[in-house]
């Protein structure tokens, strides 16, 4: 992770304190900041306190029963939550209903507050035709959960607020305890369900926590907006798996379009042909990847897999 230059923050909210929420953590920690966090997950909670979190508050976030938990001023605020299950109901209850409670929140620290951030993901983007993506394409035909998505972002960027905000729109992550293609290879006996002629967006963990401090900590963006975060080199299936085994000892596998993971379920069985680009990011601010491509993360992370 790159350290980039600080502004003069002192405390830091996470609501969503999980697997980006909690390397974010850590990264502001080294670094000296204090760090408050909000999490569903009482297991959780108990290791980001031991991680040295100042306060942590476990709770659901589209409620206000929060609000008076978390009364210290704040400097910056990042919302990293994810779905609480439940489909679309829960989808609206973490993103959209979560978003709203934390803007009336923040609202008494507006004029403390030097800027907030929301991650969201590039599955807002319902592009299919193989074609390079970038900030400016058209979300209107989204799917049910990416509409979702695009409606949290908007509750924060149309917010009346004087601090820049911004909305981090993350390809598909991966990282150390999150490998699951190496579980595919490892556990397929050679076959994986689906097609493999599709184009993979990936970011890893860690350039996630860098691009979000690039933004965050980048004085001379005051704009806000949307960006995307992915890396430089998106694949096609079939080649990532066939490069993965490859590095593993493992034959390269072969794809069954009649067969469908729960995950591919949850896509409606089909996933969509496109190129994110993070030009805009890099062009922005101090962006610089520590992973270009995926096959490099998912190497270093062979050596991490029993």
């Amino acid at each position: 992770m790159q350290k980039a230059p600080l502004l003069d923050t002192q405390h830091w909210v996470i609501f969503g304190c999980g697997y980006v929420g909690s390397a974010l953590a850590a990264a502001l920690l080294e670094r000296g900041h204090r760090v408050s966090a909000l999490t569903r997950n009482p297991g959780k909670a108990s290791a980001l306190l031991e991680m040295g979190v100042h306060k942590v508050v476990c709770h659901r976030l589209d409620s206000d029963d929060w609000h008076e938990q978390l009364t210290d001023s704040v400097d910056v605020w990042v919302n990293c939550v994810s779905s609480a299950g439940n489909g679309l109901e829960g989808y609206r209850a973490s993103y959209v209903e979560g978003m709203r409670s934390i803007l009336r929140w923040s609202d008494r620290f507006q004029a403390k507050i030097q800027r907030a951030l929301y991650t969201s993901s590039t599955s807002v983007y319902p592009q299919d035709d193989g074609g390079w993506v970038d900030e400016s394409a058209d979300c209107s035909a989204a799917p049910p959960t990416g509409k979702v998505l695009l409606e949290a972002e908007q509750c924060l960027l149309r917010h009346p607020a004087p601090y820049p905000r911004f909305v981090l729109r993350l390809a598909g992550i991966y990282g150390p305890q999150r490998s699951y293609l190496i579980r595919q290879l490892q556990e397929g006996n050679g076959i994986i369900p689906g097609r493999g002629d599709y184009t993979m967006n990936c970011i890893h963990r860690d350039d996630c926590v860098g691009a979000i401090l690039a933004l965050l900590h980048d004085a001379a963006n005051e704009a806000g907006g949307i960006f995307n975060a992915a890396d430089d080199q998106p694949m096609h299936k079939a080649e990532v798996m066939a490069r993965l085994a490859n590095q593993m000892g493992l034959p390269a596998p072969q794809f069954d379009p009649q067969m469908q993971s729960l995950r591919l379920q949850r896509r409606g069985g089909h996933m969509p042909d496109r190129r994110i680009s993070n030009a805009k990011l890099k062009h922005t601010c101090n962006w610089q990847l520590r992973y270009s491509c995926c096959l490099d993360g998912y190497k270093e992370l062979l050596n991490q897999v029993p």
